[in-house]
């Protein structure tokens, strides 16, 4: 069931709430870094193509016409840093995500930071861990003493969720199912996204313990082995209440009420990417889902909050990165994680 409706000023306050925390935590554990999907596995270039002849419905914004636009991918680990300068093992439970910038996209945009670009950022897991932002507020406060045991109990849920999310087991980033956990316009209508890969793997039952398996598998697929790795871009339209709640992101919405529909292909060409020149515009690189065009625009309390987070965290990010060009830096950074 959903909570309450979440009003304006609700809204507003929880969400300068969430960020407060948040800058909170970059400032101690690493104020140049992301705080949320800090560590990199690869920044790759690819291919976003269109599927021709699609249905008169489905051809909307983004997916009106059939053309190939170029991607930059972004595949990465959800946790913040472990302290200052110390990034998580890949060995240790956590959320794995995907963010595809598609380039050269005409339209008006919805933030007018960046022009010719729509956004898409999934996780390996189909649900968030709470329903909404009133809950993922309150996540914060567990611990503190700040909630009653009432509201502690309420949210019980959200913390087993979180732990199935961070479980799912992930060998190799290009061969896993993403979603995007929650809903977005699709024109008139209301879809969630899935990027599936066309050669899933299945889950292995270990998982090697170097510290940047991740990373080093996805070298050794497209790099060493010389190969391509190509995934379905996929929407699932919003049924009904009951079925696929928009203010209640821990229900999942089942295939079987609504089916995934293929309406792209990602493309990611064998290639070269392990390098400092990359890794370093990997670190210049904004991913938001308010990057888009209206037909795309971000549904529901937490994405709603994302619009005015990640703006004032990446704000912070970059002028705590120029200020390190200009001083000598004040601790060991790890050289081969984005920021």
């Amino acid at each position: 069931m959903s909570n309450p409706p979440i009003s304006t000023t609700e809204q507003e306050a929880l969400t300068d709430e969430v960020l407060a925390s948040s800058l909170q935590s970059q400032m101690q554990n690493g104020p140049d870094l992301r705080q949320i999907h800090t560590k990199s596995h690869g920044l790759i270039w690819g291919e976003f193509i269109i599927e021709p002849n699609l249905p008169e419905n489905l051809q909307v914004g983004l997916f009106k016409t059939p053309q190939t636009y170029p991607v930059w991918i972004r595949f990465s680990s959800g946790g913040a840093p472990e302290k200052r300068g110390k990034l998580r093992s890949d060995s240790q439970p956590d959320v794995r995500g995907i963010a595809i910038k598609v380039m050269n996209v005409d339209g008006v945009k919805v933030l007018d930071d960046e022009e010719k670009t729509q956004d898409f950022i999934l996780n390996s897991f189909p649900t968030f861990f709470t329903k909404d932002i009133r809950d993922y507020a309150d996540i914060f406060k567990a611990g503190s003493g700040l909630l009653s045991p009432e509201r502690t109990q309420e949210l019980a849920y959200a913390f087993a969720t979180l732990q199935k999310v961070v479980s799912r087991k992930v060998a190799n980033p290009l061969l896993t199912q993403y979603w995007s956990m929650s809903p977005f316009k699709f024109g008139e209508r209301i879809v969630k996204f899935s990027v599936k890969p066309q050669e899933p793997e299945q889950p292995p039952a270990t998982l090697p313990e170097a510290e940047n398996y991740l990373r080093e598998a996805i070298v050794k697929y497209l790099t060493e082995e010389k190969r391509e790795a190509y995934f379905d871009f996929l929407i699932q339209f919003y049924v009904d209440e009951e079925k696929t709640p928009i203010e209640n992101l821990v229900q999942e919405w089942q295939e079987s009420d609504s089916p995934f529909i293929k309406v792209a292909t990602v493309r990611i060409p064998s290639q070269t990417f392990d390098f400092e020149e990359r890794k370093r515009l990997d670190e210049g690189l904004l991913f938001s889902p308010w990057h888009t065009i209206p037909e795309h625009e971000p549904v529901g309390s937490v994405n709603l909050s994302r619009k005015k987070l990640y703006s004032e965290l990446a704000k912070v990010r970059r002028e705590q990165v120029a200020q390190r060009l200009r001083e000598p830096q004040p601790y060991d950074v790890v050289q081969d994680q984005p920021l």
